[in-house]
């Protein structure tokens, strides 16, 4: 007898049952939905690409979690760790085809060798959105306000974008003299919402002089309006270099469509990975600030240098879907887990099988999903097979109704019976029961 391997699956991987993954489709079609709305159109990537295009510029922690290994025909590979690089990889390589400015959007999941923790995974969906080809305040506030609506057409209300200028703390290091080790101090700076500023400072230290880790601090805690936050940026940072300008025009037109309140300036924002050059955004929740941010991004006009001589600007944001969805349970802000089936056609005779096949069909045709039990099993074991599957309504055709022409709609929620109907007026019984 050959012996059995147990089932199980890696740390940080998951498996996802028919209702878990039905709320994340439904989740990920809400998403679409707006990505659509505001010119955006979906791409894909493989999950694979070779290990030298995706850690061009990687940096730092990101080098470590990567997923690496040698193929079978002896190619180093790597799996992607978020939808950002391939994409400016993807760009390069496409130019040709595409035309600018271009506004994709991509929902996949990506992989990171990371420690896990609460709504934190080694196999987990981002659901990206960029723009491509050009560099200006409206770009970037185009980002900004999707994530707003992205996150409000999933029904989340109380939440903040903090949004900064990787320009202007770029500028402050260079003033500092520190300039050199930009990457490592981003690196300490980002970890501040997670470790709390006593952990930056003690780490920053480490870095740099007490003097120089204290204006660091001074820098990230500025305070106040948005006005006054960005005037002691600037003081901080020597002198204005344009992003100060960028960085009200977006927040005057956070203001003009009525987002200001979702929106605060936060020079803490940094954003830990190498390819960022402009405006950076994290989303956190009012409710769960602890688990970290929901929604981030920023404008990496950079990135695609990697791969073709061409400049092309970008601009984009990223949703953890994984991370969201933890932290809306968590809260009791999910909504109902959809139906899986709107509507079961049980079976009384296995020759009237095209009978039921036909009435499910006008169901279906009508906007409805619709199944026919399989066997002629006693009604008790179909409706129980519809109760754990959470199918709200059976219709009922027995050999009286089927020569009749009419069937029986059940509510299998109240257990109310609509008998004698015809297929069309069953189909309107049931758009009433469901509510649509």
């Amino acid at each position: 007898m050959n012996q059995r391997i147990e089932p199980r699956i890696l740390k940080g991987f998951r498996d996802f049952l028919p209702a878990q993954e039905s709320r994340r489709k439904a989740v990920q079609t809400v998403l679409e939905q707006v990505f659509r709305r505001y010119g955006f159109l979906p791409i894909d990537t493989p999950v694979l690409e070779y290990t030298d295009v995706l850690l061009g510029k990687g940096g730092g922690e990101t080098d470590k979690q990567i997923y690496r290994f040698e193929d079978n025909g002896g190619r180093d590979v790597s799996m992607r760790f978020d939808l950002t690089v391939p994409f400016a990889r993807y760009m390069a390589q496409h130019r040709a085809e595409l035309y600018l400015p271009f506004k994709r959007y991509h929902i996949a999941k990506v992989f990171r060798g990371e420690n896990t923790q609460r709504g934190r995974y080694r196999e987990f969906t981002q659901c990206d959105f960029d723009i491509v080809g050009v560099d200006c305040a409206s770009a970037d506030f185009e980002i900004l306000l999707l994530m707003v609506r992205s996150l409000q057409a999933l029904g989340v209300r109380e939440f903040r974008i903090h949004l900064s200028h990787r320009g202007i703390f770029n500028r402050f290091l260079e003033t500092l003299g520190v300039g050199d080790r930009a990457g490592e101090v981003l690196r300490v700076v980002d970890k501040i919402k997670k470790s709390g500023e006593e952990a930056v400072r003690e780490e920053l230290t480490q870095l740099l002089d007490l003097q120089r880790a204290a204006q660091v601090l001074m820098f990230i805690t500025a305070d106040g309006s948005p006005a006054e936050v960005l005037t002691s940026l600037v003081a901080l940072a020597g002198h204005d270099d344009g992003d100060t300008g960028r960085l009200e025009a977006v927040l005057r037109a956070c203001a003009a469509v009525g987002i200001a309140d979702h929106v605060r300036l936060d020079p803490s924002i940094t954003r830990g990975l190498d390819y960022y050059t402009g405006i950076v955004y994290e989303t956190f929740l009012d409710r769960a600030p602890e688990i970290g941010s929901v929604c981030s991004g920023g404008r990496y006009n950079d990135l695609a240098s990697l791969y073709t001589k061409e400049q092309l600007p970008g601009v984009g944001s990223s949703i953890g879907l994984d991370r969201l969805l933890t932290a809306l349970e968590e809260l009791g802000q999910h909504d109902a887990e959809p139906a899986a089936v709107d509507v079961l056609v049980l079976a009384f005779d296995s020759g009237d099988m095209g009978h039921y096949h036909a009435l499910a069909e006008q169901l279906r045709n009508a906007g409805f999903s619709a199944e026919v039990y399989p066997e002629t099993r006693k009604l008790a074991a179909q409706f129980s097979f519809a109760a754990r599957k959470g199918i709200p309504v059976a219709v009922i055709c027995g050999p009286e109704e089927r020569d009749s022409g009419v069937v029986t709609v059940k509510d299998l929620a109240t257990r109310a019976n609509y008998d004698g109907l015809t297929p069309q007026n069953a189909v309107e019984t049931v758009r009433r029961i469901i509510g649509r």
